[in-house]
């Protein structure tokens, strides 16, 4: 246990990148290093993090502690992955709180920003070279997109999509289980409107959103952003496109998890109470999927329903990636300067594969000599 235990808060700590490069990180320490696991193993905990909702690598994590040490390993495997770029993280908000208005870190936040829209961009063409698998897919992810601009719920928007690519994927075996009478006829899937209107502030609407999002929340941390803004943005007028930003870049800049954009948030809004709150709340079902899924691991990906349904959902997500990515464009691009930065940003991730984290703190090192150059 206390073996789990240093491995993982060394992780949290050291674990830059983003979930491919935390994944690698864990394959190298419990594959290569310690032989806890064999590479099938492995492989195969690793499909099912994609079939459940919740950030891959810390699921990651928190499976190989329930495989090495049963219930407690599940816990402390996944809290001390989680726990250091909580703490880092906090203290990253209380700073931003108490100097996020000045003209320096105003002048920090305009540099990182065009940064933090190009790493998403990559993020998003990655991605999009696994999840498009055929005209039916890439046709979900332009609807799912175009509905979300219709100000569609992104949390029907992934039901709809991964339901809508299992139905056809399966077509042939559904209807012949509607003639055989094992199923009824689908009724309608219908798409909630949000209705727009501001909400106060509380310690249970924080946590129980975060809860929701953590629940049905497929894909790419990036993908987080098209449901904080959704929510936190659109529904509750709780942040600004900027605000939300910042909270992204900070997530970007740090170890261990993207999903720490919540305990940021929750900062902002709610101090220590809230960050607490808003990090418990997204993490939680991670904890639980695995604890349900481990055992039925062997069995998951073999299914054409439970694959095909997977398929859908992970191009949903990407749909709403692009569309959200677009809009906070807007709110990062405000002159020549920050669409240049963007743009050499762009260049260095897709030509010189640099670290995300370099190019964050170099958007940083841009802004700030920008702003001296200004006066």
């Amino acid at each position: 246990m206390s073996e789990l235990a240093r491995l993982f808060l060394r992780l949290g700590v050291t674990a830059f990148g983003g979930p491919a490069a935390h994944i690698s990180m864990m394959r190298d320490e419990v594959v290569a290093r310690r032989r806890w696991l064999t590479d099938q193993h492995f492989l195969d905990l690793l499909g099912a993090t994609n079939l459940i909702p919740g950030p891959n690598s810390t699921e990651m994590a928190i499976h190989i502690g329930y495989v090495r040490a049963g219930w407690r390993g599940l816990l402390v495997a996944g809290a001390c992955f989680v726990l250091p770029a909580m703490l880092i993280v906090t203290g990253l908000a209380w700073a931003y709180t108490q100097f996020g208005t000045t003209p320096r870190a105003a002048a920090l936040l305009y540099g990182v920003q065009p940064v933090v829209i190009a790493i998403i961009a990559q993020a998003l063409w990655g991605l999009g070279r696994q999840a498009i698998k055929g005209p039916l897919t890439a046709l979900v992810g332009l609807v799912v997109a175009a509905l979300y601009f219709a100000n569609v719920d992104p949390i029907a928007l992934l039901i709809a999509g991964g339901l809508t690519v299992m139905i056809v994927v399966n077509g042939r075996r559904l209807r012949s289980a509607w003639t055989t009478g094992l199923i009824a006829p689908l009724s309608g899937l219908g798409l909630p409107l949000l209705v727009a209107s501001p909400v106060s502030f509380d310690l249970a609407t924080l946590f129980f959103t975060f809860l929701k999002i953590g629940s049905v929340l497929y894909g790419s941390g990036y993908v987080l952003l098209a449901f904080l803004r959704a929510e936190f943005v659109e529904r509750l007028f709780w942040l600004t496109d900027r605000q939300l930003l910042d909270a992204v870049a900070v997530g970007q800049v740090t170890p261990g998890p993207v999903f720490t954009t919540a305990t940021f948030i929750g900062y902002v809004l709610g101090g220590l109470p809230g960050a607490i709150v808003a990090t418990v709340g997204i993490f939680l079902p991670s904890f639980v999927f695995v604890a349900i899924s481990n055992p039925f691991i062997p069995r998951l990906r073999q299914s054409p329903w439970a694959g095909s349904l997977l398929d859908g959902v992970n191009v949903a997500s990407l749909g709403l990636m692009a569309a959200v990515t677009v809009q906070l464009a807007q709110a990062a691009f405000v002159d020549i300067l920050s669409v240049a930065l963007g743009v050499v940003a762009l260049i260095l991730l897709f030509r010189f594969k640099i670290n995300s984290t370099w190019l964050v703190l170099g958007g940083a090192l841009a802004g700030l000599l920008s702003a001296a150059v200004r006066g």
